[in-house]
């Protein structure tokens, strides 16, 4: 395939993916405060909120995946980007804590199609089996998501309060995102071709597979939300200034990005698999390093944390694709998505009430989960070896 429509095409959905994971998923890190202030309400409702649009992307997933598959991702994200617009545009015109989570909860139906399954799926559409480089490529750009969002978020916020915040994210949805996905990405979805890749009949039935990826990646974006949530709070509790803390917490952008330009430079040459294993390695390691060592080792412990969480948010995409193969793709991506997004929903309180009972001890737990993943990786290694000669799997 020419690689100029190729590369536009991963141009515009990395645009699109850090405007929508920006505007979204990293909003209430900047605005609960501001938005709860004004409300006249805990900013613990503003979490819940989001919290239960996480849930409903969810249930939700499964269905938006299905229809990417029978008629392509273009649609579809081109109407995330309009459920995004109206979700927003309710939180600018909240006036209590009924309108403010009817705005998280449509926020949360254009969740369920328009982050990463959307954009994945759309491209395993476009380009079968070859969608792993272009995968990559997209979560490279929106990798800079929060580095780029939250900056802008927080000086809307303090220029032009956070109702003109949202209604600007909405406009840019609107005017920018919406012409992007419907008219730049193309129209053609290619048929999935006949091989498969390992032991599957090509259907979505919750297989021995399916169902040990899932709760890889469920643990993968619970620990990778607590971290994003109470990283800097571990840190302090190991002896580092507040300061100190925020710093070296601020390493997991950077980390990630890396992370994932290593898996196109290097690891994409081998299956997806081998990544993920290295991947749900790191953090335990770094935590191993940090309960050890205290302070001395917060940097490395984060920036392991990072890499690993960097390189398993494309293995989510790849590693069905290449154990799985192309057909019922985007269905197959939001059965696989919906456990991590419940495990995201409760991550925040479930580990702020670890810390209260271990403090840095929590890391044990959080390793411990990143070592029963690995075993889970393994498990599904051992099924592909099982297989008879032909099978596509290395």
């Amino acid at each position: 395939m020419n690689e100029a429509p190729r590369n536009r095409t991963v141009l515009a959905l990395g645009a699109t993916q850090t405007l929508a994971w920006g505007s979204t998923y990293y909003l209430p890190a900047i605005l609960a405060i501001p938005m709860a202030r004004e409300l006249e309400i805990p900013p613990s409702w503003v979490f819940g909120a989001f919290s239960a649009a996480l849930v409903l992307a969810a249930l939700f997933g499964p269905v938006a995946g299905r229809r990417i598959d029978r008629y392509g991702g273009r649609h579809v994200l081109a109407a995330s980007s309009l459920i995004f617009a109206a979700g927003l545009l309710v939180l600018a015109l909240a006036q209590g804590p009924g309108t403010m989570l009817a705005g998280w909860l449509i926020i949360g139906m254009g969740m369920s199609m328009g982050l990463y399954e959307g954009a994945f799926s759309t491209l395993a559409g476009i380009y079968g089996r070859d969608a792993r480089g272009a995968i990559i490529g997209v979560t490279l750009m929106a990798g800079f998501a929060s580095t780029i969002c939250w900056p802008l978020t927080a000086y809307m916020e303090v220029q032009l309060g956070w109702r003109a915040a949202c209604l600007i994210w909405a406009g840019v949805h609107l005017f920018a995102g919406l012409p992007v996905n419907r008219f730049l990405l193309p129209r053609v979805v290619q048929p999935p071709p006949p091989p498969r890749a390992l032991h599957t009949t090509g259907s979505t039935a919750l297989d021995r597979s399916l169902i040990l990826i899932a709760c890889v990646f469920a643990v993968a974006w619970f620990t990778g939300t607590a971290m994003a949530a109470h990283l800097p709070r571990l840190l302090q509790d190991t002896g580092l200034s507040p300061a100190a803390a925020v710093a070296i917490a601020a390493l997991v952008g950077p980390a990630q990005v890396a992370a994932r330009l290593f898996d196109y430079l290097v690891l994409r040459h081998f299956h997806p698999l081998l990544a993920s294993k290295l991947a749900t390695l790191a953090h335990p390691v770094g935590a191993l390093a940090i309960l050890v060592l205290g302070a001395p080792a917060a940097a490395f412990f984060t920036l392991l944390h990072g890499a690993g969480h960097g390189i398993l948010s494309i293995a989510k995409g790849t590693l069905p694709l290449a154990i799985f193969g192309p057909e019922n793709y985007g269905h197959r991506m939001g059965l696989l998505s919906a456990p991590s997004r419940f495990a995201q929903a409760g991550a925040p309180f479930v580990f702020a009430l670890l810390i209260e009972r271990f403090g840095t001890g929590v890391l044990v737990i959080s390793a411990m989960l990143g070592v029963i993943a690995f075993a889970a990786l393994w498990f599904v290694g051992t099924a592909a070896r099982q297989e008879p000669p032909g099978s596509r799997f290395r």
